[in-house]
């Protein structure tokens, strides 16, 4: 996954109304933390976080921080999120610093690929799990996972087992979960209702 970039600057004050000011000169208030360090205050131009996590990968892209004193160059993802109910806003941010020789856990994204069998037969298609948490290393977490559904039949799933992960990938969810499933009745069944 590509690697991105991130000013930031440290702050002292905290609190609602801290934050609050923060807000009103269009800063976003956050925080990084990580194994091994005390959380540190920080505030970043909502521009610049917005463009750090667009694309697909989103909030999982590796982004490097510039600025910051001590935690220039460190390598962080995006932990939380937290967004204004009407205007869609971001008003703050969790960063999580990694280290590349750890396995983090993040949620990806599935992308169906292909139009399934069942759905041209009249099935209905039903996907039921749109992502899936994994468990690999930070340098190693796909934009998306692909899943072909192109032989899919009336009646029939997809499993987490049945995911073709990259190698390094694990899935953490149950194997059993159904991500994707055809719903209604074959041709054959449906044949002696219609007389």
């Amino acid at each position: 996954m590509e690697q991105r970039e991130l000013t930031i600057e440290l702050r002292t004050k905290t609190g609602k109304n801290a934050c609050r000011q923060l807000r009103s000169k269009d800063l976003v208030p956050g925080v990084v933390y990580g194994k091994g360090m005390e959380a540190v205050g920080i505030t970043v131009k909502p521009k610049e976080l917005a463009a750090a996590i667009a694309g697909e990968g989103g909030r999982n892209h590796l982004i490097t921080l510039k600025g910051g004193g001590s935690l220039d160059g460190s390598v962080v993802i995006v932990a939380d999120l937290l967004r204004d109910a009407l205007r869609r806003d971001i008003q703050h941010v969790d960063l999580h610093k990694v280290n590349l020789t750890e396995k983090v856990r993040v949620e990806v994204a599935l992308n169906l690929v292909g139009t399934a069998k069942g759905v041209k037969d009249g099935g209905l298609l039903d996907f039921a799990m749109h992502a899936v948490e994994i468990e690999c290393l930070p340098t190693q977490i796909p934009e998306h996972i692909d899943l072909d559904i192109t032989e899919l039949t009336i009646g029939h799933s997809i499993h987490v087992s049945d995911l073709q992960l990259p190698a390094g990938v694990k899935a953490l969810a149950d194997s059993r979960a159904s991500i994707v499933s055809v719903l209604g009745k074959s041709r054959e069944e449906a044949a002696p209702a219609a007389e």
